[in-house]
């Protein structure tokens, strides 16, 4: 791992945790699963660590056999105020393996570090709030530390607005539109990337079932890029702060991955 990207990410893991823990507050709120954001943030002098134990997705096209994933996942957050958090998230591990009649190629190492700001501009202490609506603005900046050929080597960024609403008798609405600013594929400049979820949630006492269909348009100028897929997920509350989730992902046409395939966990301090 390149030096500033792993004091990045260890610096906002180890940040000193208030002596108070998190058992006063309502269950955790993490990001997993889905391919959506939750809107929420973490209360102030906490410490949240999300991580995808594995991810795999699988594409067969033209007898090409492209397989992309990633192990240790981690994301990082802390909370600095009751309206705001501060998160860092890397691949620790990710890998591409592409296999054709002549033969197999497998490249891996670290993935790029993405920096997030969530801020709520609704409520204070998000995590405790019972209004049916909620918003968080989560503006984010991405950092080229992926090695291997597995990144664009480019500064990028957005923002993410996820939204949800409570629809009563432990159903949910979710909502993460997205706009991305990326690099052209070929030559200078740079170009949309719009994304957009919506999910439907049930709870039934500590597990949660999910759907969700995600779609994503890359506007890059040498030719756009259209993908969607319909999305299944599952989460178990293991008591307040944490939390154990798995979800499939199925492609909807041929630019995005046949299947997609991940597991992890969640943890509050």
């Amino acid at each position: 791992m390149k030096p500033h990207a792993a004091f990045l990410l260890l610096a906002t893991l180890y940040l000193p945790v208030a002596a108070a823990r998190a058992d006063d507050l309502g269950p955790i709120c993490p990001d997993r699963p889905g391919k959506g954001t939750s809107p929420c943030t973490l209360a102030a002098g906490h410490a949240q660590v999300e991580l995808g134990l594995f991810d795999e997705s699988f594409q067969r096209r033209s007898g090409v056999t492209t397989d992309t994933g990633n192990a240790a996942s981690l994301l990082a957050k802390w909370g600095v105020s009751e309206r705001m958090d501060v998160e860092a998230g890397m691949a620790l591990y990710q890998f591409q393996r592409v296999h054709d009649a002549s033969g197999s190629q497998t490249m891996g190492g670290i993935g790029d570090l993405f920096l997030h700001a969530k801020l709520n501009p609704l409520t204070s202490a998000p995590e405790n709030e019972s209004s049916a609506f909620a918003l968080v603005l989560d503006p984010f900046l991405k950092l080229p530390t992926a090695s291997g050929g597995l990144g664009n080597g480019a500064v990028e960024g957005g923002l993410v607005l996820p939204m949800s609403y409570d629809l009563g008798n432990s159903w949910s609405l979710a909502m993460t539109p997205e706009a991305d600013i990326q690099h052209n594929a070929f030559g200078g400049g740079t170009h949309a990337n719009l994304v957009n979820v919506v999910g439907l949630g049930k709870s039934f006492g500590p597990f949660t079932l999910g759907a969700e269909v995600w779609s994503s348009q890359n506007l890059d100028p040498a030719g756009t890029i259209s993908q969607y897929s319909f999305d299944l997920d599952a989460a178990w509350l293991a008591g307040n702060d944490t939390q154990l989730d798995g979800g499939l992902n199925i492609g909807l046409n041929r630019a995005t991955p046949d299947l997609e395939i991940y597991f992890g966990i969640s943890r509050r301090f």
